[in-house]
């Protein structure tokens, strides 16, 4: 699990009851004040109304789905993968692009393994590079559906919210008879603002965040896959390979990387 994000979530909602703790002498009242169901209805029901409609069902079941991927912790290993493809290069230039067919056996990276397959069944590089990219493609489009389904709920939460406000204050506006009833009323209506705000702030720009981290690190794990597949089909040496590899990582990565993989 990543706790990065479970803990981000955890420490907002510790943040907001010691906020509200703070605020009053009577927190159990502060609490009470902070719940209206209305306003939950309006905010809640109103965005998620909003995404739905601005969705295809399959994409919008996807992406509020896809809230569980802020907490899994798959580890991407760009130097691992790095390390894989020099070893293949080695058996390459040892023993030929045929030998990779028995070696490809014990790969357990599917782009990886899709790739080495290409090249061994003597694939035009320029075929293969448009084959692995499209895959790619493919892959970075349905990632973006799922980060364009929370970026556009971080949009329609405030929305809504606002919608709620106005609809409270003009209902407050056509009963002004009681000058001791507007302060409550206008604390119900602004609620629904506070709930929009939490809804964006709290909730979905974070994931959407997240889940552009995860999708910016998994891109770079296949891009990396698709040089190095390329270059070991145009014979290049191991050592320039890894050189080429390891640009894509940050300097202080680099060090680890494939290491030992230039062995000729």
């Amino acid at each position: 699990m990543d706790l990065a994000s479970l803990v981000g979530m955890l420490l907002g909602v510790a943040m907001f009851i010691i906020g509200v703790m703070t605020s009053t002498d009577n927190p159990v009242a502060g609490f009470q004040a902070m719940f209206n169901l209305p306003s939950i209805v309006i905010t809640l029901g109103g965005s998620i109304s909003g995404v739905l409609g601005a969705n295809k069902l399959d994409d919008f079941i996807s992406g509020f789905k896809s809230i569980g991927l802020t907490f899994k912790n798959d580890v991407l290993d760009p130097a691992a993968t790095i390390k894989n493809i020099i070893d293949l290069s080695n058996t390459a230039r040892k023993e030929g692009l045929l030998a990779l067919e028995e070696a490809a056996n014990g790969i357990e990276d599917d782009f990886l393994k899709k790739g080495i397959m290409l090249v061994v069944d003597g694939t035009d590089p320029e075929l293969v590079r448009g084959i692995m990219e499209t895959d790619l493609s493919c892959v970075e489009d349905r990632h973006k559906k799922c980060i364009a389904f929370w970026e556009k709920w971080a949009e329609l939460g405030p929305a809504w919210g606002m919608i709620g406000t106005l609809i409270g204050l003009v209902l407050m506006l056509q009963d002004m008879q009681d000058p001791n009833a507007i302060g409550p009323k206008m604390a119900v209506a602004l609620l629904t603002t506070l709930y929009g705000s939490l809804i964006a702030n709290w909730l979905c720009n974070p994931t959407a965040s997240k889940l552009k981290v995860n999708n910016a690190q998994e891109m770079m794990m296949k891009e990396i896959t698709v040089e190095g597949i390329l270059s070991i089909q145009a014979g290049e040496n191991p050592r320039v390979i890894e050189e080429k590899l390891k640009s894509f990582l940050a300097p202080s990565a680099r060090q680890t990387a494939a290491e030992g993989g230039g062995d000729e």
